[in-house]
C-alpha cells in the first residue's frame, strides 16, 4: 500500500475557523486517522506548514498542535512565500482576508501548486473570475471551502430530496444567526473579529452569508437564478480588539429572497443581532407538496402529509394541537464526520489521485455574484436575475 505525504502551506490558520476547523478538525484529524485512503489504495498523509504574520501566534499553534499530532512541532514560517516555493508543497490553502486572497492565489499559481482556500474567493466578481483565469492558465487544481453542504443535517435534506420524500419542491425558508456581543460589557467579549463589521475591510453580512447560501441552494434545491435583498447596519458601535470603540460600516443583518430556475422561492434571513429560539443557529425548513422537513446543523425532522395536522383558526381558545411533537426525527442515529474535514478528504484525493471534485473557482465566484447580486438589489429596491456564470460573465440585469 502506497502512501504519500503532501506537503500544505496553511496561511491564515491562526484564526478562529483556520485554527479550530481546518487545523484541528480537519487536518490534525486526518493525521491521526492514519491519512486518507484513495480509490486506488494510495494513503495520502497531509504534512501542514503554518504561515501568517505573527510568529508569537505561528509559534504556539505549531507547538501546541504538532505535539498532539505528530509528537513534534509542525513546522512554521512568516516567509509564506518560501514555503509556496518548497518542491516538497503540493497545496496551499488560505484562511486569511478576503482583501488578501488574490495575492496568495497568485503565488500559489505561480509556483504550480495546488490552491484551496475559504470564501469569499473575492470581494468582487471580476476578481473573483480573474483568480480563476489565474488558476485554469496555470494548469492547477483548485477548490473553494462549500463547508455546509457537508453538514449532517443539509445532508439529510439532500436525502430526503432524492428518495423522493418532499413531493414537488415549493419552498424553502433559512433562519441563519445569534447575538454577538458588541464589547461594550467586559464580561460579554465579542465572538467575531471586529474586520466583520466594517466594510472598508471587506466585512458584512451579506458578502459572508450569501456566499454561503449560494452552494447550499445550488446543490440541493437548484441553481438561483434571482434574488431580491435587504441589509441593514443595526448597531452603529462596536468595541475592538485594541478594546477602543469603532464604527460599524458594515451591514450585520441580510434578508434574501432568491428563486431558483425551477422556481423554487428560498428565503433566508441572516443577522448577528438575533436571539435564538429556535433549534440550531441554522435552521432550514423545506416544504413540499408531499411533505416537510427542518434541518438544523445536525438534526433533521420531518412531518408526511399523512401527519399532517388540520388546524382551524380560532385565537380564542388555547391551540390544542402540539406543533413540535407531530414531528418525526430522520436519521437520528446516522454517523457523521467533519464537515471541514470530509471536504479536505475530498480535495487531498482530487489532488493526489485526480478522483473527482466539484468544487473549484467557479464555485467560489457564483457566491460572490449573489453576493454581489444581493447589494445591488438592496442599492436598487429591485429584483435582479443572476446571468449563467461561465468564467467569464457578469451578474446581468
Amino acid at each position: 500500500m502506497a502512501t504519500q505525504t503532501v506537503g500544505i502551506v496553511m496561511n491564515g490558520v491562526t484564526g478562529r475557523m483556520g485554527t479550530n476547523q481546518h487545523l484541528v478538525r480537519s487536518i490534525c484529524a486526518i493525521i491521526a486517522q492514519g491519512g486518507v485512503r484513495a480509490a486506488d489504495g494510495t494513503v495520502i498523509m497531509p504534512r501542514p506548514i503554518l504561515t501568517g504574520r505573527s510568529e508569537s501566534k505561528l509559534r504556539a499553534l505549531a507547538e501546541e498542535h504538532g505535539n498532539a499530532a505528530i509528537g513534534e512541532p509542525f513546522e512554521w514560517t512568516t516567509d509564506v512565500a518560501g514555503a509556496v516555493a518548497r518542491d516538497d508543497v503540493g497545496i496551499v490553502f488560505d484562511a486569511s482576508s478576503t482583501q488578501l486572497r488574490g495575492r496568495f492565489v497568485e503565488m500559489a499559481a505561480a509556483a504550480g501548486k495546488a490552491v484551496y482556500c475559504e470564501k469569499p474567493t473575492a470581494l468582487t466578481l471580476d476578481e473573483s473570475i480573474r483568480l480563476l483565469r489565474v488558476c485554469e492558465s496555470a494548469g492547477i487544481k483548485h477548490g473553494v471551502v462549500q463547508d455546509k453542504l457537508f453538514l449532517p443535517g443539509i445532508m439529510k435534506l439532500a436525502r430526503l430530496r432524492d428518495e423522493g420524500f418532499f413531493g414537488r419542491i415549493l419552498s424553502v425558508r433559512g433562519e441563519f444567526g445569534y447575538w454577538v456581543f458588541t464589547g461594550h460589557d467586559p464580561d460579554q467579549p465579542p465572538q467575531r473579529p471586529s474586520w466583520n463589521y466594517r466594510a472598508e475591510d471587506g466585512g458584512g453580512i451579506m458578502t459572508d452569508m450569501f456566499c454561503h447560501w449560494r452552494y447550499v441552494l445550488d446543490h440541493t434545491f437548484g441553481p438561483v437564478a434571482g434574488v431580491y435583498a435587504t441589509a441593514a447596519t443595526e448597531i452603529p458601535e462596536r468595541i475592538g480588539e485594541d478594546g477602543k470603540p469603532y464604527r460599524c460600516t458594515a451591514d450585520d443583518a441580510a434578508y434574501g429572497i432568491f428563486r431558483t430556475e425551477g422556481g423554487v422561492i428560498c428565503q433566508f434571513n441572516s443577522s448577528w443581532n438575533t436571539r435564538v429560539r429556535r433549534d440550531d443557529l441554522l435552521t432550514i425548513q423545506v416544504d413540499g407538496t408531499e411533505g416537510s422537513a427542518v434541518a438544523g446543523l445536525r438534526r433533521c425532522f420531518v412531518q408526511g402529509i399523512a401527519d399532517t395536522p388540520r388546524p382551524v383558526w380560532n385565537p380564542d381558545v388555547e391551540q390544542p394541537i402540539d406543533y413540535v411533537g407531530g414531528w418525526d426525527e430522520f436519521d437520528a442515529d446516522g454517523a457523521y464526520d467533519n464537515a471541514f474535514k470530509v471536504q479536505w478528504e475530498m480535495f487531498l484525493r482530487h489532488v493526489v489521485c485526480d478522483e473527482p471534485w466539484s468544487f473549484g473557482l467557479l464555485e467560489g465566484a457564483k457566491g460572490v455574484q449573489l453576493a454581489e447580486a444581493g447589494a445591488q438589489s438592496w442599492k436598487d429596491g429591485r429584483w435582479v436575475e443572476l446571468a449563467p456564470l461561465d468564467g467569464a460573465a457578469g451578474t446581468g440585469d
